[in-house]
């Protein structure tokens, strides 16, 4: 097949098809990327933050098509379709506003008769390679500050959602940004690994499975460039016996099945204390009852189709392994008039009496799933939170802020949320650990991983 078909999840029809680029059209984006990031460098930091924040502000003019081609694309429900380009928005402004404290020089104590400092240089051209699940947001995360640190970058974006590409490089273009400094390019697996390869790019920022991360390490084994991986999660969630309930139930329930349960940060296993648990879990299947399933252009809709059937049947199949062992499920599917067994339409499902010889307590759901178990206290709290080979975040409800940050130093994870959780602040480093990844994005750190450290050292003459 030499082009992609973009199948809409909403019901089933040929949405986009695009042709796979050429090894010519390959060849002239990575030269033009060459030519304009050798200019692009020499440019003040104020003048390239010039382009990207008109960049900021033409993709934020195309919000009225953007959102229903989101829905289109990726099944989420248009009610929600703006929140991400607001998020697009913050992660944009903010990474523009500190790139020149960020990119500034670094200088050691003065020492007589030396000039010293390490300055940050971009490292060439970067490649991003975006998911689907929130297109937006995640391909901000490295585009953006790339620019901003003097980079060209090269956009594969996923086969579902094809038009968010398209979009990155429309208001790219009509902020004027130089020919060649950014390229949207559709590419198969074959000809993604082979550019990774070709020593034509100096950085790789990949967001995926934890599979996709080892085919990316594998393609640029030898090669000598930086591999920044966000990569798949098991994120779980600790209700301590001082937590406000009513706060808890209403963020984990969100944290659990919004974008309907298809994100990496998501809550994907819930821990309660035990004398709250009874009360927790009524309150949370009370909520969860409250979704609306149902096509995403309408908006009633509060939970959309999964991305495909294909992930649909996975979840279910981790219910079904887990009940096999012992769990209960406590929504009825039935009660969703649109699920439908075989299809992408998936009812919220809560499951207790679960345990960690279940699938879907240690194996990424990726879905509107969501095990709650029971715990004696802190201590077996954190073993199980640590019990996966995951670590992209973790979230604590507690009225106790010493007792939060204890927990959070024992866990291993990227993040540790207090009191919310399924958010990125754009202030702090976006990371992971374990298969959850490495590297970062966002924060002044993340300009760490698009630059590379020259020092000067300098003497003054004799």
């Amino acid at each position: 097949m030499n082009s992609i078909r973009l199948i809409s999840p909403v019901d089933g029809s040929l949405y986009a098809e695009r042709p796979y680029a050429s090894s010519s059209q390959l060849e002239q984006a990575l030269s033009s990327a060459r030519e304009a990031q050798r200019l692009w460098r020499e440019l003040r930091i104020e003048q390239r933050a010039s382009y990207c924040l008109k960049a900021v502000e033409a993709m934020l003019a195309m919000a009225d098509e953007i959102v229903p081609e989101l829905a289109w694309q990726m099944g989420r429900p248009v009610r929600y379709g703006a929140g991400e380009l607001r998020g697009f928005e913050e992660r944009a402004r903010y990474m523009i506003s500190i790139a020149a404290r960020a990119l500034a020089d670094v200088a050691p104590l003065p020492k007589e008769g030396f000039l010293r400092y390490v300055r940050r240089e971009p490292l060439g051209t970067v490649l991003v390679i975006a998911p689907w699940n929130y297109p937006y947001l995640t391909a901000v995360n490295a585009i953006i500050p790339a620019l901003m640190a003097g980079n060209a970058v090269l956009l594969k974006h996923a086969s579902q959602t094809l038009l968010v590409g398209e979009r990155f490089a429309l208001a790219f273009e009509r902020a004027g940004l130089p020919h060649g400094l950014f390229r949207n390019l559709v590419l198969d697996h074959g000809q993604t690994a082979a550019l990774i390869a070709s020593g034509h790019v100096q950085q790789v920022n990949f967001t995926g499975s934890v599979e996709g991360g080892r085919l990316m390490e594998s393609a640029a084994a030898g090669h000598f460039i930086g591999v920044g991986l966000e990569l798949g999660g098991k994120d779980p969630a600790y209700v301590r016996s001082d937590a406000n309930l009513a706060h808890a139930v209403e963020n984990l329930v969100d944290g659990s099945f919004f974008n309907s349960g298809q994100s990496c940060c998501g809550i994907e296993r819930i821990y309660v204390d035990q004398a709250l648990y009874p009360a927790f879990v009524e309150g949370f299947v009370e909520l969860t009852k409250q979704y609306v399933l149902g096509n995403p252009l309408q908006e009633a809709t509060t939970l959309g189709p999964l991305v495909h059937a294909r992930a649909a049947e996975f979840v279910r199949g981790q219910i079904a392994e887990a009940k096999a062992k012992g769990a209960k499920s406590l929504i009825d599917a039935k009660a969703f008039a649109a699920d439908a067994p075989g299809s992408a339409y998936m009812a919220p499902q809560v499951l207790v009496q679960v345990n960690h010889d279940m699938a879907v307590m240690r194996q990424e759901s990726f879905g509107p799933v969501v095990g709650i178990m029971p715990v004696a206290g802190d201590a077996e709290a954190i073993s199980l939170m640590n019990d996966s080979p995951y670590g992209l975040s973790a979230a604590i409800w507690s009225a106790d802020l010493d007792a939060a940050e204890y927990i959070g130093e024992q866990l291993d994870t990227g993040t540790v949320f207090m009191n919310r959780c399924d958010y990125l602040d754009p202030a702090l480093a976006w990371t992971g650990v374990k298969h959850s990844g490495r590297g970062a994005t966002l924060s002044s750190l993340g300009y760490e991983h698009l630059t590379r450290p020259k020092s000067f050292h300098l003497r003054h003459q004799l």
